[in-house]
Formats: C-alpha cells, structure tokens, sequence
C-alpha cells in the first residue's frame, strides 16, 4: 500500500532521513521506533505531504507525493506529537469544525461525530472546553480529528507521549481497535508500546533503518542469545569462571556484583541448545553456595538499545 524509496531529508548539513526503503502493507500496524533525533519525525512529516524530501519518493497506493500530494492527504489522518487542538473550543464544537473543513455535509458530520466519540471515549467531555482536559482527553480528541474523514491511514507521531501509564493503555486499546479497520504509522521510543501494539517494527537511527521485522522474529534473530544468571555466597569469581567456562555453549562468564559476601555472575550462552544442566551438573561438582540460578533472553529493549547505541 506505501512504498517508500530511497528517501533521503536533508537540513543543510544535517542529514535528518538517509536513503531508507520499505513497504507498509494494507491493513498492518507499523511501530516506527528509534531515539530522539532518529529522523521519525521527519519521515512522518514527508509521508503527509507536509515536507518535500531531498531526493527519493514515497508511492501511496497509485499516487506519489511529488506529484498527487492532495490526493494522499485525502486519504490520510495525522495526528503530531503536538495535538492540533483549540483550547477555548468545547470538544464537540471543535470536532463539528473539523467535519466542516473535511467538507462532511449535515447527516454524515453527526453520524462521524457520533461515532468518533464513541471509538475515542470522549463522549462524557463532549461538552467541555479543551483546555480544561486532562492530557489523555487532549489525545483521544486529536485521535478524533485525525479519524474525522474516515482516512485509510493513520499516522501517529508518539501519541502516548506525555501520559500517565492508565492513559497509555487507553489509547493503545483504541489504536488496537482502530488498528482492525485501517493501516496505522505509528512512532514511539516506548518499547512496551511497541510491542503491545504493532504487528512490525522499523528500528531507525540517525536517519538510517537498522531493523525491519515483525517483533517475534525480531526477538529470535536478534536475541537468541540465552543469559544464565547466577547467585554464590563466598565463592571465588576466578574459579567460578574457569570451571562455567569449560562447558561446552559459554561464551561468556562475567561478574555483575560482589558484595555482602555475594557474587553474581552472569553466563552468556552461544548456543539455542539449553546447557543449564550442563552448568548445573559442573557447579555441583564444587563446593560451592548456589543461591540463584535463572535463564534470561534478549529482551527487545536490549536489541533497541544496542541496534542504537552510539557504536
């Protein structure tokens, strides 16, 4: 449904989006992920024909975003970081303002309108001013007008920026919900948001896509890896490490604390095969005090953190 083509979005000397490519899929929810300054924004902006990439092109449908920039918006609700909203309007006035410059004649606006507050939960503020609003209603109203011409996209720069977690999980049910019915682009840094609400994710840094996966297989290719943690009370870091560092499968054996009499050590596993007996049956050939003993994979946190880290 959206192809995007070796985009590339420059300011001046700073390249903000660096010849990326991929494809949204009808009907799919996409998590755009990356930190602050990846360039989300950026290519966000581009795909609603708010800004003119530098060079490179974004295909909707049968339309381009040189040439059918209308068309596009059309098809399109954007809802920025920073919800569009008009403090001193009461909700429904300002909802019944947006079905007018969406050109909704009479019977349409109110059965939008109506249905708008009902998907967005917003029907008991209905009648309130917007500024009075709490941050959660402010972006299920903008979630509102974003929906108002019934677009086949929607693009949502982090719409849980800003809430407290009640208000997080609101708004992602919705998205959900809105999510069975149209193609959503959503970005976020929040990796539980991500992961709770996206079918796939496209991980970006400085300008550059560095993953394109849905996140299960996200998970098994990039954090295959299993980490055994392990607790002893007074036992020697340099004899624990030779003797896990025998088994057949370790990488790696490295003390994370030792204090109080207690070393904690973690043991890096370069194998899918499960070697915890393994570990389990050289440990007990010691006289050693086990106190903890737990296996742990990648989480995707881990995977963001290192796909983005600075080196």
């Amino acid at each position: 449904m959206i192809k995007v083509e070796n985009l590339t979005k420059n300011y001046g000397e700073i390249c903000a989006v660096n010849d990326i490519g991929f494809q949204i899929n009808k009907g799919e929810i996409l998590g755009l992920l990356g930190p602050n300054g990846a360039g989300k924004t950026t290519f966000m902006r581009i795909l609603t024909c708010y800004l003119n990439p530098t060079s490179g092109t974004i295909q909707v449908k049968d339309f381009n975003i040189r040439e059918h920039p209308l068309e596009i918006k059309q098809m399109m609700g954007y809802l920025p970081e920073n919800a569009p909203l008009y403090p001193d309007m009461l909700v429904y006035d300002y909802l019944q303002y947006i079905a007018d410059i969406r050109q909704l004649d009479k019977e349409t606006k109110q059965k939008r309108i109506d249905q708008l507050a009902a998907t967005c939960a917003i029907r008991e503020v209905m009648h309130q001013p917007i500024g009075e609003l709490s941050k959660g209603y402010k972006q299920r109203v903008g979630l509102a007008q974003a929906m108002m011409g019934d677009p086949e996209i929607l693009v949502l720069d982090e719409p849980t920026s800003g809430l407290d977690p009640n208000q997080i999980i609101e708004i992602r049910e919705i998205i959900k919900k809105i999510g069975k019915e149209k193609t959503i682009i959503l970005s976020t840094h929040i990796l539980s948001e991500a992961e709770a609400t996206c079918d796939r994710v496209v991980i970006i840094n400085k300008g550059k896509i560095v993953a394109d996966s849905n996140i299960e297989d996200l998970k098994q290719s990039l954090g295959k890896e299993a980490v055994i943690i392990l607790a002893f009370r007074n036992t020697d870091f340099a004899a624990v490490q030779k003797v896990l560092g025998q088994v057949a499968g370790v990488a790696a054996v490295e003390k994370t604390d030792s204090s109080d009499g207690i070393l904690a050590v973690n043991v890096t596993c370069k194998t899918k095969e499960d070697i915890r007996g393994q570990i389990f049956q050289a440990i007990k050939k010691q006289d050693w005090q086990l106190l903890e003993f737990y296996q742990q994979f990648r989480s995707l946190e881990n995977i963001f953190r290192e796909l983005t880290k600075e080196n």
